[in-house]
Order: C-alpha cells, then structure tokens, then sequence
C-alpha cells in the first residue's frame, strides 16, 4: 500500500510523527506537510505566488518525507502530482493537536487535507486527538483501527474522521462507530477587545470549551472520553 501522510499543524508536530509510524506498519509511507502551523485553513489553498518543496529528515526511519511551504490541501496535491511516482492508494490526514469534531470540522485543515484526497479519487481517514501530549489511546488503538475501517467499503465521496480522547489508556471506555458531526462547536468563539486610536479597535482570539453535546455525536463520545468513529460527506462529489 502507497501512503500519502499530511497534516495542517505542521511537519515538526508530534501528531504526524506517531501517525507516519502507525503508516509504516501498512506500507510504504510518504510524508508531504507544511512546514509551519496552518490549522482552521480549510480546503484552502494557492492559487497565486510560489510554493517552495524541501526534501526532509524525518524521525521514522524509511519513511520519505516533504515540507511544503503552503496549505494541508497544497501538500496533497502536491504529493501526488510532484512528489509520489505512483499514485496513492490513501491519504491520512493528522494526526491533529485537538479534536475534530462537531461544527469544527467546517474548519479543520486536517479535513481538508482528506477531502482533497477525495477529489483526487482517493480514500482518505482524518486522525484527531485531543490537545495534550498524551497518546496512550492512540498508540494502543490507532493501527488495529486503521486496519479494521481499510477493509470496510465506504462512498468515494465520503472520509472517515476518527477522533481520540487524550485521557490515559486506564480512563479510556472503548470506541463508538457510527456518530454523527454535533450541530455544536467544540471551541465556541470568544474575542477580547482593545481599543486602539481613532476608534479602531484590536480582537485577541481564543476559544472557550463547550461541554453541551447531543447524544450520539461525536462530541458527546470524546467528552465521556471514548474514541470516535464517524464518516464525513462531501455532497458536492457525485457517488
């Protein structure tokens, strides 16, 4: 199997390094990524300007690896028009410092990253985990996940977004399939305000966490500290 790893939290983060060696227990493993932090991107993308490629010492051993000075989407096509000889037969995305869950996905450039896979005609997972440094859940349930969801069929429109609790593996109550995107955000907006001269002013951005979740969601599984299984749809690819 010919794997294509990206991230949107950049190529030094921990998150693509424990998922690249997860990858390499699959198959061949190619690593494209910014080279600096670019999560809430999106689908987006350079449409004007260049893009610089640097070939990359990477900590996994085997593994080749690309910085790319643009988007999780730019790496994407980027890796596979550019870089990979053949094709990739999936895209991993992640994996990323914080959840993907509920409206957030809407933003996520990790997602992103996977839906580009998808315009491109292939399969693509999206790994999130909780924003900590704790990958016990991951490390002990990530590959035999990963293994179980590459043998089930899934529309050509659709990615699986899997997210892990960073909580320790002892805490950790099993996994839920099937959850549906919570209709709330994970990290609801808040803004500080500062005034500035001639009534301009400044908004300092953070996030304030939401614990309401609706039953059956994705939210609500990470919150109660299980791992997440669900399938995001992109309605605009035809089946």
């Amino acid at each position: 199997m010919r794997i294509l790893v990206v991230n949107d939290d950049g190529i030094t983060a921990d998150g693509i390094h424990h998922l690249a060696k997860m990858a390499t227990e699959l198959g061949e493993v190619w690593v494209v990524a910014p080279d600096q932090q670019c999560s809430a991107m999106s689908h987006r993308i350079t449409v004007h300007g260049s893009i610089d490629v640097k070939k990359e010492q990477f900590s996994v051993d085997g593994v080749h690896a690309y910085r790319v000075y643009g988007s999780p989407a730019d790496c994407v096509k980027i890796g596979i028009k550019y870089i990979m000889p053949q094709k990739p037969d999936i895209v991993f995305s992640g994996i990323n410092h914080g959840f993907n869950v509920g409206l957030d996905i809407l933003y996520s450039g990790t997602v992103g990253a996977a839906m580009e896979g998808l315009l491109n005609g292939i399969p693509a997972i999206a790994f999130s985990k909780e924003k900590n440094d704790n990958f016990e859940v991951v490390d002990a349930y990530m590959l035999s996940i990963t293994k179980d969801l590459l043998s089930r069929p899934i529309q050509k429109n659709e990615i699986w977004n899997i997210n892990f609790p960073g909580c320790p593996l002892s805490e950790c109550k099993g996994v839920l399939e099937k959850r549906i995107p919570s209709q709330e955000q994970f990290f609801l907006d808040h803004y500080e305000r500062i005034e500035l001269e001639n009534d301009d002013f400044r908004l300092t951005a953070s996030g304030i966490m939401n614990a309401n979740a609706e039953e059956g969601t994705d939210m609500k599984a990470v919150l109660d500290h299980y791992i997440s299984i669900g399938k995001v749809t992109n309605n605009i690819l035809r089946i």
